[in-house]
C-alpha cells in the first residue's frame, strides 16, 4: 500500500483545527454549558482527542513503511495497528447537538476519518494473511 500522502494530510489539518479550537474557545465554551452537558463536553473533547491521536501515530507508522524504516511485516503486528477503538468507535449517550456547533463538526469529521483508516488499517493486517 503506498503512503497516504492526501489522508496525512487530512489528519493532521484536523487535528491542528482540533487544537487551534480547544485552545481558542473551548474553555470559554464549555464554562457556558450546563453541568451535566459540561462533562459530557470533557468527554467528547476527550474522544476528539483520542481519534486524533490514534489516527496520526498510525499515519506515521505508514509513512515509516513508505520511506523504509519499517517493514511491512514489523507493521502487521497488533502493536503497530490503529488504536482506540473502544473509545474512537463509542459513539456516547449525549446528543451532540447540546454541545457547541464547532466541537460538533469536528467530532463528525474526525469520526468519518477514523473509521476511513480503520478500513485501511484492517486491509494492511489483511495482507498478512
Amino acid at each position: 500500500m503506498a503512503f497516504l500522502g492526501r489522508t496525512f494530510d487530512e489528519a493532521l489539518a484536523l487535528t491542528r483545527e482540533a487544537r487551534d479550537y480547544l485552545r481558542d474557545y473551548g474553555e470559554e465554551e464549555s464554562r457556558e454549558l450546563a453541568v451535566e452537558i459540561a462533562a459530557h463536553y470533557s468527554v467528547e473533547t476527550m474522544r476528539l482527542t483520542s481519534r486524533l491521536t490514534n489516527m496520526m501515530a498510525w499515519l506515521l507508522v505508514q509513512r515509516a513503511v513508505h520511506q523504509g524504516e519499517l517493514t511491512r511485516e514489523e507493521v502487521r503486528q497488533d502493536t503497530w495497528r490503529l488504536g482506540g477503538g473502544d473509545v474512537c468507535f463509542n459513539e456516547g449517550e449525549l446528543d451532540l447537538e447540546l454541545l457547541p456547533p464547532y466541537l460538533c463538526d469536528l467530532l463528525r469529521r474526525s469520526e468519518r476519518l477514523y473509521h476511513r483508516i480503520a478500513r485501511l488499517d484492517n486491509m494492511v493486517a489483511a495482507e498478512a494473511v
